[in-house]
């Protein structure tokens, strides 16, 4: 700042007047720690001057320290646990690596250019999502808010996924694992296996009884789970140490906690080369099935899996962009980052299913194994004939070839008998068309694979570290899509409202951690994101293309990037994105009417799961997790067409942050482009690249202060020949 300005600073600071919002922000000027979290807004080259002229610069917005950090911060928000545990269940379900080739259509037609839209919004205005939306359309601000709801409630959940990965993380340092057999039960007369765990497997009964000691369905809550609920304290605690500080915090932790899983991933993919059967898994997942991908739910679910795997409506990607430089390239970013998630993704099914293949030899070799037992004690019962079985055939070795050829030459032989033998077929394809998704994925059949590995421990220890460290990445964007908006709209503090904000997600998912919580999550999962982010999404999309303006978008990007965008994003946004992205909500809300709400649930009894239907409250609660996420959206609509909003300060103004004070500037109501008095768009000033993003205000012959263009209760900062930046709040 020009020293001459500091004498203006100080006659403000003594003329200021505290308005309503004042009294409500309750800032106290001599908070330090109040001041160290303000933000402010300037241009390289006015930085560069202040520095030259001596200045201090106390009131600056945060940035990220490195170009590098920031890629990591958005790879690690990105790069999630979907990457690990649903795609390659995708990739199993829809035609192997045929499905990739919808997956890379829909990733240019969607992903990308949405992508790009976020980045782009967030770096240009540089606010979260709540004050990007109401400068871009003050009608339309409830976009924001809705972002921040979604963000909650999937920050509630998801952190309940890490304390699981946490609690297998800590009893992963025992040999041999605790999930490695069945539990033993003694009675007066003799020991005998767990029969819950003898009728499942030794991983799945210690999933759903040891780790989620789990109630047989949603209405029976059974109590809280003290391990998980400990599990789930630290995994908040993790996240709101390392989110406390804004970026300056978590920025520092996106350099292991976005590398380690690749590290990772890599060991675990050369590893899985070298063991017996990893290939047929790699087979199985390349082979491609063309005549799947040309089924409409293919396209659906590649849709679906390109839109969450970007993150794409929940407010982090602008968050994390918000701190950038305005010339950044962030076109390069969002392509960047988009084919490192796609590649992550191909990598993770790669280990995913080299691990599965030799997990798949290992059960088709007990399964021979126990059916040449079988046909042994047939053929000595007189059932079977030896002069059936070739000569070559070796029963106390048997391979898997010997094993299907005897099995097909008695199927043929005994046609009518055959079932009542009781054999089964032993086929690897078997086994690999039997890998599930999401926590079955993680929790049940690759803790299985890992009990066969050597030292299996150590690589159990770093798978769970790896679960950990990518829901780790993926909550501090989720957090950041919550924190930042509230900090630039209402002025509050961060280090209180990251606190405050953790503390309360913890007592609510304390629902999680109850017998019952898994079904929740199911619930929650289901529920509170997918159909509201899609339609938040086509609302941004909307707002920028049709509402803003698409040429006048196109514009800013050329004077930000320095090079006008490719043609093809303006196509993209105008028509082809929004529509698609219609008819994907149209067939999400089409597939989710044909199945009805329901859960799986773990019957103890059968040592099996079945489906239920949730009951009415259950149905009610479906219901309101997506009226609750979008009701921000309509509120806001109608408060601001309908000017609800009194103002009974009788006059506009916008409020400007000087050193933890509130400064209250009047502004020329000519000039105003309130919120409550709503200007049309067309007459709200564009915004402008590489010159002030807040106008300065008239009427004012000694003092240059900046108002904001769009919105009552701007954020104006007082720094003589600043650049403009574009803000709103409600």
């Amino acid at each position: 700042m020009p020293k001459n300005s500091k004498a203006a600073k100080r006659e403000l600071d003594d003329d200021f007047v505290e308005s309503v919002k004042d009294l409500l922000s309750n800032e106290d000027s001599g908070d330090e720690s109040f001041k160290k979290s303000e933000l402010v807004v300037s241009d390289d080259v006015d930085k560069d001057r202040d520095i030259e002229e001596g200045s201090d610069i106390d009131d600056e917005r945060p940035a990220w320290n490195s170009k590098l950090q920031y890629i990591l911060a958005q790879v690690g928000f990105s790069v999630g646990l979907g990457n690990v545990w649903r795609f390659p269940y995708l990739c199993q379900k829809n035609g192997g690596g045929a499905y990739l080739v919808p997956y890379l259509i829909l990733l240019l037609l969607i992903g990308i250019p949405v992508f790009f839209l976020e980045l782009s919004v967030g770096q240009r205005i540089r606010r979260g999502s709540i004050g990007v939306w109401n400068y871009i359309s003050p009608k339309m601000g409830g976009i924001g808010f809705a972002s921040c709801i979604v963000c909650l409630f999937v920050a509630l959940y998801y952190n309940v996924i890490i304390g699981w990965s946490l609690f297998y993380f800590s009893q992963s340092f025992q040999h041999p694992l605790p999930w490695d057999q069945c539990p033993l039960v003694k009675n007066a007369s003799n020991t005998f296996v767990e029969p819950e765990c003898e009728k499942s497997s030794a991983t799945t009964y210690y999933w759903y009884r040891e780790a989620l000691n789990i109630s047989n369905s949603i209405t029976e809550g059974g109590g809280l789970n003290w391990k998980m609920t400990l599990c789930l304290l630290a995994a908040w605690i993790l996240v709101c140490l390392a989110m406390i500080k804004g970026i300056q915090s978590s920025g520092k932790v996106m350099y292991f906690s976005s590398l380690f899983p690749y590290v990772v991933l890599t060991c675990f993919l050369v590893r899985a080369l070298l063991l017996n059967g990893s290939v047929d898994g790699i087979r199985h997942m390349f082979t491609p099935k063309l005549e799947i991908m040309l089924e409409p739910k293919v396209w659906r679910e590649a849709a679906t899996q390109v839109f969450f795997a970007l993150g794409l409506g929940f407010g982090g990607v602008i968050a994390f962009s918000s701190y950038n430089k305005r010339d950044n390239n962030c076109h390069f970013d969002a392509v960047l980052v988009s084919f490192i998630n796609f590649f992550t993704s191909v990598l993770a099914t790669l280990v995913v299913f080299a691990v599965l293949g030799f997990k798949a030899n290992i059960m088709n070799e007990n399964c021979i194994s126990k059916n040449t037992v079988k046909i042994v004690k047939y053929l000595e019962a007189g059932n079977l004939s030896w002069s059936n079985v070739p000569h070559h055939v070796n029963f106390s070795s048997m391979s898997a070839q010997d094993y299907n050829l005897v099995y097909y030459i008695f199927q043929k032989i005994k046609e009518e008998e055959f079932d009542s033998l009781g054999l089964d077929s032993c086929q690897i394809e078997d086994e690999l068309n039997k890998s599930v998704q999401g926590t079955g994925l993680a929790f049940i059949a690759f803790t299985e694979a890992m009990t066969h590995f050597p030292a299996s421990p150590f690589w159990s220890v770093m798978f769970f570290l790896m679960l950990v460290n990518l829901g780790l990445g993926s909550m501090f964007g989720t957090i950041e899509g919550i924190i930042t908006p509230i900090v630039d709209t209402f002025k509050v503090r961060k280090e209180p409202l990251t606190v405050g904000c953790c503390l309360l997600a913890f007592c609510i998912g304390l629902l999680f951690v109850q017998r019952s919580g898994n079904y929740f999550v199911t619930m929650f999962d289901d529920y509170s994101a997918t159909l509201p982010l899609l339609i938040v999404v086509i609302l941004e999309n909307v707002a920028i293309a049709w509402v803003y303006g698409i040429d006048k978008f196109m514009d800013d990007l050329k004077d930000m990037l320095g090079f006008t965008p490719y043609k093809y994003y303006y196509y993209m946004w105008k028509y082809i994105s929004p529509v698609l992205l219609t008819i994907l909500l149209m067939a999400s809300i089409v597939q989710m009417g044909f199945s009805p709400p329901g859960y799986y649930a773990w019957i103890a009894e059968k040592a099996s799961e079945e489906r239920i239907s949730y009951p009415p409250w259950g149905l009610a609660v479906c219901i309101s997790l997506i009226v609750f996420a979008l009701l921000p959206v309509p509120v806001v609509f109608i408060v601001r067409t309908c000017n609800l909003i009194d103002d009974s300060t009788g006059s506009l103004a916008s409020v400007s942050y000087k050193r933890g004070k509130m400064i209250k500037e009047t502004s020329n109501l000519e000039d105003d482009a309130s919120l409550i008095h709503e200007k049309i768009q067309s007459e709200m000033p564009s915004p402008n690249i590489g010159s002030s993003i807040y106008r300065k205000q008239s009427g004012s012959p000694t003092l240059k202060v900046d108002t904001a263009p769009n919105g009552r209760y701007g954020i104006g900062y007082l720094m003589a020949d600043m650049p403009d930046m574009p803000e709103s709040d409600l």
